[in-house]
């Protein structure tokens, strides 16, 4: 792998910028027969709730013109079984970053799952997922700022590793919203989770997912990622990982350009597991044709308006 590529992260090393988004990758093991761990930097473990989750109705997931559209309701088997079937697993996995997604119906909810996965081995951080709604308020954590600052305080209280908060695109205030979260103690932000949307089956006059609507990832969400990105980028310091429609080098590049440090691979990598090492490949060889000596060289360069500059030509067919 290009040294070029190699990627610091909340004082983690990355041997490369890409990780498996979290939904996608499962908790890696899952993966393994199919795809090559070695070629991504980091995975982001399916989320983890402090009891099992059965999940939303089938079908989970529909595929439309600009992506997918998926409901799969956080299932999960619980902690417990986590911390006993799949982080020592994940643990074997040498150089493989990992970080564990966590959700909560309360802040509680939260701290108990931190706790529990923060002191195993092979776990580098936490991804708090702040699209679950809070029981008591009814409403999301990332769309209130002040329960955000809480929820974030209180993990931080509970842990000395990294903690990385998601963000979703549809807040009503993402700058907002990402301030809240580091001045509570957030190390980095995930950008974006999922859009919410709703795919309709004409023949059958319903929507095509069990639960209806759901959450819109691939090829759509690219710009709305990027946006998210570049306008957070500009109002915080903090680490980002840059997610939404990956499916190529040249996108990878739009988030490391808009300011990302690392850059999240979802929808893409599950339609086809080869890619992501593909998309290694390309971000090598580019770096190695336009004289990037790293990827910091070129980390949030991108200017507004865009100005024209051949060193950093979009990528074409490499992939």
């Amino acid at each position: 792998m290009s040294g070029a590529l190699r990627t610091q992260f909340v004082g983690l090393d990355f041997r490369n910028p890409l990780v498996l988004a979290s939904g996608t990758a499962g908790y890696g093991q899952e993966l393994a027969r199919v795809m090559d761990l070695g070629a991504v930097g980091g995975l982001v473990t399916k989320a983890v709730s402090v009891e099992p989750r059965r999940g939303a109705a089938a079908p989970r997931v529909g595929e439309f013109g600009g992506g997918m559209i998926n409901a799969i309701g956080l299932a999960n088997p619980g902690v417990d079984a986590v911390v006993r079937e799949a982080l020592p697993w994940l643990a074997t996995q040498r150089d493989l970053r990992v970080l564990v997604n966590v959700v909560g119906n309360s802040i509680d909810d939260f701290v108990t799952v931190v706790e529990r996965v923060s002191d195993q081995r092979g776990v580098d951080g936490v991804e708090l997922n702040v699209s679950c709604p809070n029981v008591k308020a009814g409403i999301e954590f990332g769309a209130d700022r002040g329960l955000l600052a809480d929820l974030v305080r209180a993990v931080r209280a509970a842990t000395s590793r990294p903690i990385v908060v998601k963000l979703s695109p549809a807040s009503a205030d993402l700058v907002g919203s990402a301030q809240a979260a580091v001045d509570a103690g957030a190390d980095a932000l995930t950008l974006v989770n999922t859009m919410p949307g709703l795919v309709i089956d004409v023949a059958h006059r319903r929507p095509r997912l069990g639960f209806g609507t759901g959450g819109v990832s691939g090829r759509a969400l690219l710009p709305i990622g990027v946006l998210a990105t570049w306008r957070v980028r500009r109002a915080v310091s903090v680490p980002i990982i840059g997610l939404g429609g990956v499916a190529s080098a040249d996108d990878a590049l739009q988030y490391l350009l808009a300011g990302a440090t690392l850059v999240g691979m979802g929808t893409a990598a599950m339609a086809d597991p080869k890619r992501p090492a593909r998309i290694a490949r390309a971000l090598a060889s580019w770096c190695a044709r336009a004289g990037v000596a790293s990827l910091d060289a070129i980390r949030g360069t991108a200017e507004w308006p865009a100005t024209a500059n051949p060193a950093f030509a979009p990528i074409r067919s490499l992939v």
